[in-house]
Order: structure tokens, then C-alpha cells, then sequence
């Protein structure tokens, strides 16, 4: 260890206004710029090529559900009419006559069997229906949640035992048997049965369904995190300064927990989008004759055996979907905390 003089006769330190010059250059040093946490992740990020590609993906989906209807404008084409009884392109199995589904320069991705509507504009109208029904779905779960679990979090006691155990209550049913049982009765609530049955009702539905059983596990983690913050020295110099709970939640709690709901939110969605296909699939989502990727399982599940190609595209494209949103999501978490290890 250095004395006191010693340490005096070291070089001093350069000041920022004035950096030395590079020795036998003449140049002057880079001028060091702070980096914001945020700054920092997304340099990050972009390092990961798994990540890059993944949000290049992701955003094409996004970019092809949001402009479907130009789209198919520009196609020529919608995924209502029924070309294939029109057109005369279909056998009296409702088979499309062509090979491989009817594939060919005026039909991209082919015909629908027995109804022969076009298949393509049924697949971007299609991630529409799913990805718009989850992205409510994930929004509404994650505030939920957040709101749910900063209560908990905060102020413990009474609040956290109860909140906690209606959790719990909520966990305990299967959601699956849940999602099944519980749309035609909400869908009931709005609709007579007698009466025709709006597709706004039908999505709102299962906005609902997905909803009650989707925000415990946000909820849970924002909890955990807000127990391991709320005691920490900033948060108590905030409560001594004066400031209020609400101040304090808003500027010294969600600052730090946003990292982890961006995350669950990532990894929350593309469990909605698969949740609503199946619902779909099992003919208590959205119905016919609305696109849905869900229903063209259902179709396709009657007529693979002699025509698998209508399968192939809604399935590709959500396996897609799902695994692009999957491993963008864990590349977030590694940005966002750099200690994590694959």
C-alpha cells in the first residue's frame, strides 16, 4: 500500500475538458460518452445475430397482419369468396383438381378444400386475427399483472395474503378445461343463442377467457421483484425524503423492474397465439367464416390425407412465429442482463 506521499507524487489525472494529446501523433484521445443501462443493451442486443434475426421475423409479422388488407388488394384476391366453386376448380370431394393443392401463378399457396377459398389471403388475414386476439390478451394480462404484483410487493401484509391466495385460487383451475367450458358461456352472456352471433362478441370472449388465467404468473414475478427492491437503500432514502407510495412506485420501483415484464411480455405472447389456434381448432374460438390460423388447422386436420399442402403453410408459419418470438424473448433477457448464461 502507497503512502500518502507517494501517492501525491503520481501523474494527475487529465481533465475531461481538456484531454491530453496521443504521444507522437499529435491527436487528441477519444472524448469517453457515458452510456445509458438502455444504451447498453441494445448494443447488446444487436451483437446477437439469433436476436437480429428473430426481431427481423418478428416484424414481418407484424408488418403482414397489419397491411393484409392491401395486401390482398394488391393480390388481386380476399379470403372470403369462394373461388374454387365458382372457378369449377374443385372435384366432387371438394378437393382442388390441380396438384398440390391447386397451386399455381393465380392461386400462391393454393385452395381451401371444400370451400376453395384462396389460401394465402386466409393465412395473412389469419396472423391478423391471432396475433391482434394475443396481443390484447398479453397487454391486458401484463398491466394486470404489474398492477397486481406492485400491490403485493409494496405493501405486503393483509394486502399481499390476499392478493396471494386469490392467485393461488386462480393457478388451481386448468386452463385449458377453462378456456373450453367457459367461452360459450361468456359469448351467452352478450349474445342470445337464437340471435346471430357478432365476431367482435366472439373475440371479446376470448380476450376475457385468456385473460383470467393469464396475468398470475406476471403478477408473481413482479411481486418477487418488488419484495427484493422495496428494502433497499434508495427506496428507503425515497421514503425518508417524504415522498409518497405512488411517487415511489412509479419512479423508483418500475424503473427497475421494466427490463423483467418486457421479457415475460415477449415470452407471454406467443403462448396466447397458440392458446387462441387451439381454441379455434377446437371449434370454441373464433368461427367461421372469419380467417383464423386456428380454423385452418381444424380444416386441414378433415382433408390431410389427400390434401397436406393446406396444412403445410398455417403450420410453418406458426411454428415460425413461435420459435422467432421464443428466442427473441431470451435474447432480450441476455441484452437486458448480461450475467445470464445460455
Amino acid at each position: 500500500m502507497s503512502s500518502p506521499s507517494t501517492a501525491a507524487k503520481g501523474p494527475e489525472p487529465v481533465p475531461a475538458e481538456a484531454p491530453a494529446h496521443v504521444e507522437g501523433t499529435g491527436q487528441q484521445p477519444p472524448e469517453l460518452v457515458g452510456r445509458s443501462p438502455g444504451r447498453l443493451a441494445w448494443l447488446r442486443f444487436r451483437r446477437d445475430r439469433t436476436g437480429m434475426i428473430c426481431a427481423g421475423v418478428v416484424i414481418f409479422y407484424l408488418v403482414v397482419a397489419l397491411a393484409a388488407p392491401l395486401i390482398s388488394k394488391v393480390y388481386g384476391k380476399n379470403p372470403y369468396e369462394l373461388y374454387g366453386q365458382d372457378l369449377g376448380l374443385l372435384n366432387s370431394y371438394g378437393i382442388p383438381l390441380k396438384p398440390n393443392g391447386g397451386i399455381d401463378g393465380d392461386f400462391w399457396f393454393g385452395l381451401e378444400p371444400q370451400l376453395g377459398r384462396d389460401v394465402f389471403t386466409l393465412l395473412i388475414y389469419g396472423i391478423r386475427t391471432s396475433l391482434g386476439i394475443a396481443l390484447a390478451v398479453t397487454t391486458v394480462s401484463v398491466v394486470v399483472g404489474v398492477l397486481i404484483g406492485l400491490v403485493q410487493g409494496y405493501l405486503g401484509g393483509r394486502s399481499d395474503y390476499f392478493l396471494g391466495r386469490f392467485s393461488d385460487l386462480m393457478l388451481s383451475f386448468p386452463q385449458q378445461l377453462f378456456f373450453i367450458a367457459f367461452t360459450p358461456v361468456i359469448v351467452a352472456l352478450f349474445v342470445s343463442p337464437r340471435d346471430e352471433e357478432p365476431t367482435y362478441v366472439r373475440i371479446a370472449a376470448l380476450v376475457i377467457v385468456q385473460f383470467v388465467l393469464g396475468w398470475m404468473s406476471v403478477g408473481r414475478l413482479v411481486r418477487a421483484q418488488v419484495l427484493s427492491l422495496r428494502e433497499r437503500e434508495f427506496i428507503e432514502a425515497a421514503r425518508i425524503s417524504g415522498a409518497s407510495s405512488g411517487r415511489i412506485i412509479r419512479k423508483e420501483l418500475l424503473p427497475n423492474i421494466w427490463s423483467t415484464i418486457l421479457v415475460q411480455s415477449t415470452l407471454l405472447l406467443p403462448v396466447n397465439v397458440t392458446a387462441e389456434a387451439g381454441l379455434s381448432y377446437l371449434g370454441v374460438g373464433i368461427l367461421p367464416p372469419t380467417p383464423d390460423w386456428g380454423l385452418m388447422f381444424q380444416q386441414a386436420a378433415a382433408y390431410y390425407e389427400s390434401d397436406v399442402t393446406f396444412m403445410f403453410f398455417p403450420g410453418i408459419a406458426m411454428v415460425i412465429f413461435v420459435v422467432a418470438f421464443n428466442l427473441l424473448g431470451d435474447s432480450v433477457r441476455d441484452a437486458l442482463d448480461p450475467k445470464t448464461v445460455r
